[in-house]
């Protein structure tokens, strides 16, 4: 009798260095727990060294090797026709001198633009004019709108990026967030083509 497996292909995985990558790592599966007890410690692939740091698991080569080894079964895919597999290496600690660098150049980075914009906007011209329209004075330095307008623009701030520190705010992603994960996406599609074309060109050149 005919046995299903029904398969599906995680989108990006990560691997240590010349690692084996085992079917249940790259994807997910449907099938009878005898069938399913083989197909989770299946080896699909053995990282090399000449292999960089990015490989790509087409679900055609998975499919030859289970059929290879269950000869009685159907295979039926869902998602994702490839998988990413990622090399990482172990993280290594971040020092203390190169942690207070980067804070530096975030913080005093942001402080610079936040000026530059607000010098090309006259933004202390309007505040001062804001104030002098309300109270009838004239004052160089309008703390009635800048103190309420600092403290805005960090809470504005905080609100976007839908974080404080580590602890979100709520469930909905960021702008930042969701322009991230695009990115993510565009690069993976791109890492696939380019896999893909080279594994052809490496095909036609044998």
């Amino acid at each position: 009798m005919e046995k299903t497996i029904y398969i599906r292909m995680r989108n990006r995985v990560h691997v240590p260095p010349e690692g084996k990558v085992l079917l249940k790592d790259a994807a997910q599966m449907i099938a009878t727990e005898e069938v399913l007890r083989d197909l989770q410690s299946m080896e699909i692939y053995q990282l090399k060294k000449e292999d960089g740091n990015i490989v790509v698991i087409d679900i055609m080569k998975v499919i030859r090797l289970i059929t290879a080894r269950f000869e009685d079964v159907e295979v039926q895919t869902i998602g994702p026709a490839q998988t990413i597999i990622e090399v990482v290496a172990m993280k290594k600690g971040v020092s203390i001198p190169f942690f207070l660098l980067i804070w530096f150049l975030l913080f005093f980075g942001s402080a610079m633009t936040l000026m530059n914009f607000h010098d090309d906007v006259s933004m202390k011209s309007v505040q001062e004019k804001i104030y002098t329209i309300i109270t009838g004075k004239k004052e160089a330095k309008p703390l009635l709108f800048q103190i309420p307008y600092s403290i805005g623009l960090g809470l504005g701030m905080i609100l976007f990026f839908n974080h404080v520190f580590k602890k979100r705010i709520n469930d909905e992603p960021s702008p930042l967030e969701v322009e991230m994960f695009n990115y993510q996406m565009d690069l993976d599609n791109y890492v696939i083509l380019h896999e893909n074309k080279e594994s052809m060109k490496r095909v036609h050149d044998d």
